[in-house]
């Protein structure tokens, strides 16, 4: 069964039969009660919201893609979904390891001979993988974010701390990692996840640089100051931060997170992988690409685990001895911005829901998690 209608400042549209216990209405209202207040607060001009429960598909959607030409936000608009991206990039690492093209193990030197000398050549790809090769910082220097310019950057680079004692959140770090995965595989990254990657993951609309035939559909992001902006080029900018998308492709990707049984052997393999926990940081478990909590999770929990000082301050890093599957009550969730978008992604497999919230403004991350915790809560609560 498919129907749409319209509601209040959004559409909504169902696939499949409304889940037992959970009236149509009831998740209409709660999607609404928590959504159009944050958008007028935060002054997003769009929004598209995905929930999976139980293998059906709810999308949601508010608002202008494009405040000049008024275009609607519907499940196939592309938004940038910066940092969630990492998770695609965990998977493919765990894609080429499960095809034995690399282990987590290997030093990062073994893949690349450009680091032979530098702090990183011992450095583990796991490390890379979770941020704990010593202290690469968040962003690349601006004189060294250039592609021609990285591996000159990563071979004078200086470790702060042993490697695995501090998580410093890192794009140049988890993005070297996707980069060697990639080449591990024989191809370029940008190739490896639209040709390979995606396509094996059932996903249709996905893309690192959006084609022209796509551009229609490409959301307009809006900085802080309402200007509009879209991402710019970077070093690897593709593997920590590059990733567009529509809701319904990245609801699709919760679903093969929720299901990998129904995927190949070596992509339910790579997904077991990136639900591994490898790091105790705080109340956090790090995952690869993924970070998750113990389910029922407070607010306050997720809020910390996903706060300013988490992104941006080492963190004591505890290694798991032996790495730890996250259970299957576990809240698995990631978050993601470019300058002018906001993204955040969470599912809990034993409960099989999760939830997507895209929107076309970088607003605060604590209003993310508030808003997918708040719904997610309601919905398993019927």
């Amino acid at each position: 069964m498919q129907m749409a209608k319209s509601i209040l400042a959004g559409t909504f549209l169902l696939i499949g039969a409304v889940p037992q216990g959970f009236a149509q209405e009831r998740l209409e209202d709660a999607v609404n009660a928590v959504i159009q207040p944050l958008m007028k607060q935060q002054d997003i001009a769009g929004m598209a919201v995905a929930i999976t429960q139980d293998g059906k598909r709810h999308f949601f959607n508010y608002g202008v893609a494009s405040k000049d030409t008024k275009a609607t936000v519907t499940d196939q608009t592309l938004f940038e979904i910066g940092s969630v991206s990492k998770t695609f990039t965990a998977t493919l690492g765990a894609y080429a390891q499960a095809r034995g093209k690399l282990s987590l193990a290997d030093p990062a030197g073994r893949h690349a001979p450009e680091l032979q000398g530098s702090a990183l050549e011992h450095a583990s790809l796991l490390n890379l993988a979770t941020y704990t090769p010593g202290g690469l910082p968040l962003q690349f220097p601006d004189d060294a974010d250039r592609p021609d310019r990285m591996f000159g950057y990563f071979k004078t680079w200086k470790q702060l701390y042993p490697a695995g004692t501090q998580r410093l959140y890192s794009n140049p770090s988890i993005g070297l990692f996707g980069y060697l995965a990639a080449r591990s595989l024989g191809q370029p990254f940008d190739e490896a996840m639209e040709k390979v990657l995606m396509p094996a993951l059932g996903l249709k609309h996905g893309y690192l640089h959006v084609p022209a035939q796509q551009s229609g559909r490409y959301a307009q992001g809006y900085a802080k100051d309402g200007k509009p902006v879209r991402v710019g080029p970077g070093a690897l900018d593709s593997e920590a931060y590059g990733v567009k998308i529509s809701s319904s492709d990245l609801i699709r990707f919760v679903e093969a997170n929720l299901h990998p049984e129904k995927l190949g052997a070596d992509l339910q393999q790579a997904i077991g992988t990136t639900h591994t926990g490898f790091y105790q940081v705080g109340g956090m478990t790090q995952g690869l690409g993924w970070e998750f909590y113990p389910y029922p999770v407070s607010l306050e929990q997720l809020l910390a685990g996903n706060s300013p000082q988490m992104a941006l301050t080492p963190q004591k890093a505890t290694l798991l001895q032996p790495p730890r599957p996250a259970p299957d009550n576990a809240w698995i969730n990631k978050t993601g911005s470019t300058g002018g978008f906001g993204a955040y992604v969470a599912f809990v497999p034993g409960r099989d829901m999760g939830i997507v919230l895209l929107a076309n403004k970088n607003y605060p991350i604590e209003e993310r998690v508030k808003a997918a915790h708040r719904i997610l809560t309601a919905l398993d609560s019927q």
